[in-house]
């Protein structure tokens, strides 16, 4: 199984840059892999990607998701072969560090499997460029999903917490 694992930081709060992410039908608008992206449940996708003339459709569980924090998910299908995560975190007032990890299957001759790995890294690196570039023109997400998945299951959106003030009688 080969890796990749890029960084960047994007000059939006982490609840910006998480909320826009998980806009997934959004990808196709700075992503130029992406080429349409159905949610089908909360916790299923399918995905058409393509370089050129070739093109490649998977759909993708998500397995995990945090509310400004964490997705992870893994492709479904025999030709798929591949799990990421994305992280969010604060790194200043209004800045956050955006981290992929993709976790992919690689067949062939070593050689072609050392091309595959430097291929996919540098694409990587070159579509959270443009998420860096859509987000901070954007300067605000395009819509959100609050829920939260754990173990490929849904689970209810946790309301606000209700804050009331408690009036302080004097005693006596």
């Amino acid at each position: 199984m080969s890796s990749v694992e890029e960084t960047i930081e994007v000059a939006v709060p982490v609840s910006t840059a998480y909320n826009q992410w998980t806009q997934f039908k959004s990808f196709p608008r700075f992503m130029t892999v992406v080429k349409r992206v159905e949610q089908i449940r909360p916790n299923l996708t399918r995905w058409v990607v393509g370089f050129g003339p070739l093109r490649h459709e998977f759909d993708a569980e998500i397995v995990d998701q945090r509310p400004d924090s964490l997705v992870t998910w893994r492709s479904l299908g025999a030709r798929a072969g591949h799990r990421g995560e994305v992280s969010f975190r604060a790194t200043g007032p209004g800045r956050t560090e955006v981290a992929v990890r993709i976790d992919f299957r690689s067949s062939g001759t070593p050689g072609l499997r050392t091309h595959a790995a430097g291929f996919a890294r540098r694409t990587v690196r070159a579509e959270l460029g443009h998420f860096k570039e859509f987000i901070e023109g954007l300067g605000q997400e395009g819509g959100a999903w609050r829920g939260a998945i754990r173990d490929g299951h849904v689970r209810p959106v946790e309301p606000e917490p209700v804050r009331c003030r408690v009036p302080h009688w004097p005693v006596g």
